[in-house]
Protein backbone atom coordinates (compact mmCIF):
# COMPACT_ATOMS: atom_id res chain seq x y z
CA UNK A 1 0.00 0.00 0.00
CA UNK A 2 1.38 3.68 -0.43
CA UNK A 3 2.35 5.66 2.19
CA UNK A 4 -0.43 7.80 4.15
CA UNK A 5 -3.02 5.24 2.74
CA UNK A 6 -5.67 5.36 5.74
CA UNK A 7 -6.94 2.86 8.00
CA UNK A 8 -9.65 2.17 5.41
CA UNK A 9 -7.91 1.06 2.33
CA UNK A 10 -5.09 -1.08 4.16
CA UNK A 11 -8.31 -3.24 5.68
CA UNK A 12 -9.79 -2.74 1.70
CA UNK A 13 -6.36 -4.03 0.22
CA UNK A 14 -6.39 -7.38 3.06
CA UNK A 15 -9.60 -8.14 2.75
CA UNK A 16 -9.16 -8.55 -1.62
CA UNK A 17 -5.64 -10.34 -0.85
CA UNK A 18 -7.73 -12.71 1.64
CA UNK A 19 -10.20 -13.34 -0.87
CA UNK A 20 -7.94 -13.61 -4.07
CA UNK A 21 -5.50 -16.17 -1.80
CA UNK A 22 -8.79 -18.50 -0.83
CA UNK A 23 -9.94 -18.28 -4.43
CA UNK A 24 -6.33 -20.15 -4.87
CA UNK A 25 -4.58 -17.36 -6.60
CA UNK A 26 -0.97 -17.11 -5.66
CA UNK A 27 0.45 -15.11 -3.17
CA UNK A 28 2.21 -12.67 -6.21
CA UNK A 29 -1.14 -12.83 -8.16
CA UNK A 30 -3.35 -12.24 -4.99
CA UNK A 31 -1.22 -9.12 -3.99
CA UNK A 32 -1.24 -7.95 -7.65
CA UNK A 33 -5.49 -8.06 -7.75
CA UNK A 34 -5.46 -6.23 -4.14
CA UNK A 35 -3.54 -3.33 -4.68
CA UNK A 36 -5.16 -2.78 -8.46
CA UNK A 37 -8.63 -2.61 -7.05
CA UNK A 38 -7.39 -0.45 -3.71
CA UNK A 39 -5.64 2.18 -6.27
CA UNK A 40 -8.74 2.07 -8.40
CA UNK A 41 -11.48 2.78 -5.82
CA UNK A 42 -8.40 5.47 -4.57
CA UNK A 43 -8.41 7.34 -7.47
CA UNK A 44 -12.16 7.25 -7.91
CA UNK A 45 -12.19 8.74 -4.62
CA UNK A 46 -10.18 11.45 -5.24
CA UNK A 47 -7.72 10.20 -2.93
CA UNK A 48 -4.39 10.15 -4.77
CA UNK A 49 -2.47 12.49 -6.87
CA UNK A 50 -2.72 11.37 -9.72
CA UNK A 51 -5.36 8.67 -11.76
CA UNK A 52 -6.44 7.48 -15.50
CA UNK A 53 -8.83 8.88 -17.02
CA UNK A 54 -9.97 4.89 -16.97
CA UNK A 55 -9.74 4.91 -13.39
CA UNK A 56 -12.28 7.42 -12.56
CA UNK A 57 -14.82 7.17 -15.66
CA UNK A 58 -15.07 3.16 -15.86
CA UNK A 59 -17.28 1.25 -13.32
CA UNK A 60 -16.47 0.68 -10.21
CA UNK A 61 -14.34 -2.50 -8.79
CA UNK A 62 -17.62 -3.62 -6.90
CA UNK A 63 -19.80 -2.86 -9.51
CA UNK A 64 -18.14 -4.98 -11.46
CA UNK A 65 -17.50 -7.87 -9.29
CA UNK A 66 -21.65 -8.24 -8.88
CA UNK A 67 -22.02 -8.59 -12.94
CA UNK A 68 -19.32 -11.10 -12.36
CA UNK A 69 -20.91 -12.66 -9.90
CA UNK A 70 -22.93 -16.19 -11.11
CA UNK A 71 -25.00 -16.68 -8.00
CA UNK A 72 -27.54 -14.23 -8.81
CA UNK A 73 -30.90 -15.43 -9.68
CA UNK A 74 -30.22 -15.21 -13.71
CA UNK A 75 -26.83 -16.78 -13.42
CA UNK A 76 -24.14 -15.32 -15.82
CA UNK A 77 -24.67 -12.41 -17.96
CA UNK A 78 -25.11 -12.34 -21.64
CA UNK A 79 -21.33 -10.86 -22.43
CA UNK A 80 -20.09 -13.60 -19.89
CA UNK A 81 -21.81 -16.17 -21.83
CA UNK A 82 -20.46 -14.82 -25.05
CA UNK A 83 -17.27 -14.26 -24.19
CA UNK A 84 -16.65 -17.66 -22.81
CA UNK A 85 -18.24 -19.20 -26.71
CA UNK A 86 -15.71 -17.37 -28.13
CA UNK A 87 -13.05 -18.69 -25.76
CA UNK A 88 -14.45 -22.44 -26.57
CA UNK A 89 -14.64 -21.28 -30.37
CA UNK A 90 -18.48 -21.90 -30.73
CA UNK A 91 -19.61 -21.64 -34.23
CA UNK A 92 -22.42 -18.77 -34.44
CA UNK A 93 -22.49 -17.14 -31.03
CA UNK A 94 -22.95 -14.41 -32.70
CA UNK A 95 -26.60 -14.63 -33.78
CA UNK A 96 -27.32 -16.68 -30.34
CA UNK A 97 -29.32 -15.07 -27.72
CA UNK A 98 -29.05 -15.66 -23.85
CA UNK A 99 -30.95 -18.66 -23.75
CA UNK A 100 -29.27 -20.16 -26.69
CA UNK A 101 -25.89 -19.29 -25.50
CA UNK A 102 -26.81 -21.13 -22.24
CA UNK A 103 -27.51 -24.49 -23.60
CA UNK A 104 -24.72 -24.41 -26.29
CA UNK A 105 -22.63 -24.30 -23.01
CA UNK A 106 -23.86 -26.14 -20.83
CA UNK A 107 -25.19 -23.81 -18.54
Amino acid sequence: MPRGSSPKRERQYEHIKESAEQRGESTGRAKEIASRTVNKERARAGESKTSSRVSTQDMSSSRRGGLHSHSGSQGPTYDQLYAEAKRRNIDGRSSMNKAQLQQKLGK
